[in-house]
């Protein structure tokens, strides 16, 4: 009897000990671990959000089209969009994040593509073949913060007419946002929307002579 006492004693003083270690290492050290590891990137680790010249904050990661007010020129270099049949060229909404689940055979997806197609096309001044697949299609979150560079080149000439600025100029931003393939072979090379747009309205401002004045984010 005592040699069974003493036994489960033993147990019990090394289970006690594990779970002390345990406790220590998995709910202690390892969360400070994690942490103080995002800490090296704190940008990213906060959700990369950025500043522009108006102090405003939008995060790098998720495409939010920029649009120009009524019948003023259009300055802005546009993300994918995410519309319907209603309105084709509707732009993703980060409060609700979505694919439509519409097939390559849907005669839905294919009137909304050919729309956005249209539409593109006089926007940039272009033949309907010339605008590229990802400028129809939209992600599948909707939010996808990146284009493809044939998209973005195919926007420099409207960018450089209605900002002022020089296309060589326009088209040095978004190489500066521009990244290559994942791991050197995953993917293609894309260009962020929020950072050109971003660097494009600081080169305007500067151009224009003018400080930044406080505007809410749009």
């Amino acid at each position: 009897m005592k040699n069974v006492l003493l036994g489960l004693i033993r147990q019990s003083g090394v289970a006690l000990l594990a779970l002390v270690a345990l406790t220590v290492v998995v709910g202690g050290l390892y969360p400070v671990a994690v942490w103080g590891i995002s800490r090296f990137h704190t940008t990213a680790a906060e959700g990369s959000f950025q500043s522009d010249v108006h102090g405003c904050r939008a995060s790098d990661l998720l495409g939010v089209d920029q649009r120009p007010a009524p019948g003023q020129p259009d300055p802005f270099l546009h993300n994918r969009v995410a519309g319907g049949v209603d309105d084709p060229m509707a732009p993703g909404d980060p409060a609700a994040s979505g694919a439509s689940n519409l097939g390559p055979n849907s005669p839905e997806l294919v009137k909304i593509i050919d729309a956005r197609r249209a539409a593109i096309a006089e926007r940039e001044g272009v033949k309907p073949a010339q605008v590229p697949a990802d400028a129809v299609t939209a992600s599948g979150s909707g939010l996808d913060p990146d284009i493809s560079v044939e998209y973005a080149a195919l926007q420099v000439p409207r960018i450089a007419r209605a900002s002022g600025l020089a296309p060589e100029e326009v088209r040095e931003i978004i190489a500066d946002h521009t990244r290559g393939r994942q791991l050197g072979f995953l993917g293609r090379e894309r260009v962020n929307v929020q950072q050109v747009n971003r660097d494009l309205q600081s080169a305007r401002e500067t151009r224009a002579g003018t400080e930044p004045h406080g505007t809410a984010c749009r």
